[in-house]
């Protein structure tokens, strides 16, 4: 039997929220990534409703959610979850979040760490790591470049087809029609003042989230994804960290079994150990 997915809509203060929602049980809340929307984490979802309440929204500005003309910000995205939770008297919930999913995830967590009972972070970004800069400025290129540019390298793909150069050509192409769709992630994650963006990485900030975290990476993911993950796992008191080595990146989707065995057994980890993460809490 299929499962039944509820989608639902919300009015919060800055627009309507677009959510998805299966199961019954314990509440978990699914975060999806910089260039994605909640469709990411369906399969998974269905891996889990028998046992877990499943709440997968668009965030704000992504998907069928409102993209009102505001300024984006994590902050803006951590109050927007904020309202949608109370809004469904959800308490005491599960944040599991992808990329930029995660950088949300982690900083609900530390602004409101009473409400939640465990993180399950997939390659989350949120802290500065080598090699990032220059990855974001040639998505920023790739963005801002003039139109008539890209005309241009498309109408040449024959000519570059016989250089064998058209691969990289449309690999370009695509990155940035992807890009251009979603123009709310890029603005998080690299279209903002860097000073901006700068005082919301989670450095200085991670050592203070006494809630238990696991990380969940892809072994073949990139070199600062990786290291990403590898400096949530140094600065989170409470972490664990598991290698996926034959995965690269979208682990919602390229790895659903895993993921959801990897969830549910953390879940019932934390659930089965509760004097000892209360302890930890209000140590």
């Amino acid at each position: 039997m299929d499962t039944l997915f509820r989608n639902s809509r919300r009015k919060l203060s800055q627009g309507l929220l677009f959510w998805r929602e299966v199961g019954q049980g314990t509440p978990i809340i699914f975060l999806h990534g910089a260039w994605n929307d909640s469709s990411q984490w369906v399969s998974v979802m269905e891996s889990l409703a028998d046992n877990f309440h499943c709440f997968a929204p668009d965030l704000l500005g992504c998907g069928e959610s409102d993209n009102p003309n505001v300024h984006y910000c994590v902050e803006l995205q951590v109050e927007c979850l904020a309202e949608f939770l109370a809004a469904l008297k959800l308490e005491n919930v599960y944040l599991i979040g992808h990329s930029l999913g995660g950088w949300i995830a982690a900083s609900y967590a530390l602004k409101y760490p009473e409400q939640v009972e465990g993180l399950i972070l997939l390659s989350p970004e949120g802290v500065k790591v080598e090699g990032q800069e220059k990855r974001w400025k040639k998505m920023q290129w790739l963005v801002d470049a003039p139109q008539l540019l890209f005309q241009i390298l498309r109408s040449l793909l024959p000519i570059m087809k016989i250089f064998g150069l058209h691969s990289k050509i449309e690999k370009y192409l695509q990155k940035r029609k992807t890009l251009l769709q979603q123009s709310t992630a890029c603005q998080l994650l690299f279209n903002r003042p860097k000073p901006e963006i700068a005082a919301e990485y989670l450095q200085d900030k991670l050592h203070l989230l006494a809630n238990p975290v696991l990380i969940l990476q892809g072994g073949k993911d990139t070199p600062d994804a990786l290291a990403r993950s590898q400096t949530y796992h140094q600065l989170l008191p409470h972490a664990e960290l598991k290698i996926i080595p034959h995965a690269s990146d979208n682990l919602p989707e390229s790895c659903v079994g895993l993921v959801a065995e990897d969830i549910q057994e953390y879940i019932k980890a934390i659930q089965n150990s509760e004097f000892k993460i209360k302890k930890f809490r209000f140590s």
